[in-house]
């Protein structure tokens, strides 16, 4: 029989009376297991049970906070090949990017538990006489947290991290797709020294479970990664109550290459921004905006190295991409093939349904050239492997078409040009520029956040993330 996996809730696994089965989309013949589909009283018996939690943690030692968090960190560590095959398994990354995700989880929590001693706040003269000021940083409360599946256990590391490091109880919701490491990532966090409530997790259906969190009078704020209407809704729904919020939505990054590119350079790490992690990365580049003099041979060398990607089983040796996470989106993936078609681009190459030997929602990817910046292949996001190319004339019309989006997250541009890198930094709007570098692929000390449609609240990881976890507290002490 498939196992079934519970919620935890109040340090305890607690049955459901429903649980959906989680399917490896490289081969759908595989039920990896069935997990808990939690209710609203499950969601509200785990926002009780942070509340009642959140008076002793959020004063307790901070040594005690760093020495929990640090042990985390360090199981994760030691098991990344057994966690990263899971996470190859539910989500389709290919085992080497699985493991890599998984080795910057355990980092994340190691940072923070560095972070439980490094919190500090300021001593300031008053403009009174006799008047000493002290500004500190305080937990919140109670956080909800509503993480993605295109990183299923990372993203859950740079938000429950340094939640707990800085003295939050959370209650944390994964993505439906993706329940099998959040809940291997939950069972790390029960027997690493939290207290009962500090840390709950509740696995079900967002429209329901996440509507209900978010709405919660007991969540006094909410971080999210997802899609820009679901993103906007929460806003709207915190905003009215008095929630602190924080929102990572969507991007249509632009990866520029100039005529003076190193065009090799430029097209591998155009390869890897667009295709890679099957282009299921908010950070990917589905913009190639090109200038005229390398067009030709950029379009003929992409080509080229698309010839030579290998889509197959997500644990199988020697491959570079995966399957599509889901039905739902390689259907969608699909029909945005057929959107470009229909205005007019031209399909390069890919783009098809691909037959393997286990049945599996793999695809080619695929490139468009000749597109136009209106089309909707290049407005919206499609979170999947289609990319298309733009042709410009020179740099200005590149950096002007690179910011003409509602989006802004990353933004990358492949250059000799010390003049011309040095202005896209500046003037790309954008969250996060790369230079020479894939758009895709970020370190887990340093902000991340965008701009515009992409984000919206105070950035996420590295020691920016108390900006969004604790509240300012200033005090007036008379001498």
């Amino acid at each position: 029989m498939t196992q079934k996996y519970d919620n935890y809730i109040g340090g305890g696994w607690f049955a459901a009376d429903a649980y959906a089965a989680n399917l490896n989309p490289s081969d759908l013949a595989e039920v990896i297991g069935d997990y808990a589909q939690a209710d609203a009283g499950q969601l509200d018996a785990a926002v009780q049970a942070a509340e009642q939690a959140f008076p002793a943690w959020s004063l307790s030692n901070v040594q005690v906070r760093a020495d929990a968090l640090d042990k985390v960190g360090s199981e994760i560590l030691a098991r990344r090949a057994e966690l990263g095959a899971l996470l190859a398994r539910e989500e389709g990354k290919t085992l080497p990017e699985a493991i890599g995700e998984v080795a910057r989880a355990g980092n994340i929590f190691k940072f923070f538990a560095g972070e439980c001693l490094r919190l500090s706040g300021d001593l300031l003269p008053s403009v009174r006489p006799g008047v000493g000021v002290e500004v500190t940083r305080e937990p919140l409360g109670v956080v909800g947290l509503i993480t993605p599946w295109n990183f299923p256990i990372a993203i859950p590391a740079w938000k429950i991290a340094p939640a707990l490091a800085y003295g939050n109880c959370v209650v944390f919701k994964p993505a439906d797709l993706v329940p099998g490491c959040a809940w291997a990532l939950a069972e790390i966090i029960s027997r690493a020294g939290f207290p009962a409530g500090v840390f709950n997790l509740v696995m079900g259906r967002g429209s329901l479970i996440g509507e209900a969190l978010v709405k919660h009078p007991g969540i006094a704020a909410v971080s999210f990664t997802g899609s820009v209407g679901v993103g906007r809704r929460i806003a709207e729904q915190c905003v009215t109550r008095g929630a602190k919020v924080q929102l990572e939505m969507g991007g249509k990054n632009p990866q520029v290459i100039l005529d003076d590119a190193d065009l090799n350079s430029a097209v591998e790490l155009s390869v890897q921004s667009a295709f890679y992690s099957t282009g299921q990365r908010c950070t990917a580049s589905s913009r190639l905006i090109v200038t005229e003099g390398i067009y030709p041979r950029f379009i003929e060398a992409m080509a080229e190295r698309m010839r030579t990607i290998r889509v197959g089983h997500a644990l199988a040796e020697g491959i570079d991409i995966g399957p599509v996470v889901s039905a739902t989106q390689l259907e969608q993936d699909l029909a945005y093939v057929g959107i470009g078609v229909g205005e007019g681009a031209r399909l390069v190459c890919g783009g098809e349904r691909l037959q393997r030997d286990t049945d599996g929602y793999f695809m080619a990817p695929a490139l468009f050239a000749d597109s136009e910046a209106q089309m909707r292949i290049n407005r919206e996001e499609i979170f999947g492997p289609v990319a298309s190319v733009i042709r410009v004339k020179d740099y200005d019309e590149a950096l002007a078409l690179a910011n003409d989006t509602e989006f802004g997250l990353s933004a990358g541009i492949a250059t000799t040009s010390l003049k011309h890198a040095n202005h896209f930094k500046r003037h790309a709007q954008a969250g996060m520029v790369m230079i020479n570098l894939p758009t895709a692929g970020v370190d887990y000390h340093v902000p991340f956040g965008g701009r515009k449609g992409s984000s919206y609240g105070p950035r996420e990881q590295g020691r920016y993330a108390q900006e969004f976890y604790t509240t300012v507290k200033t005090s007036y002490i008379a001498s």
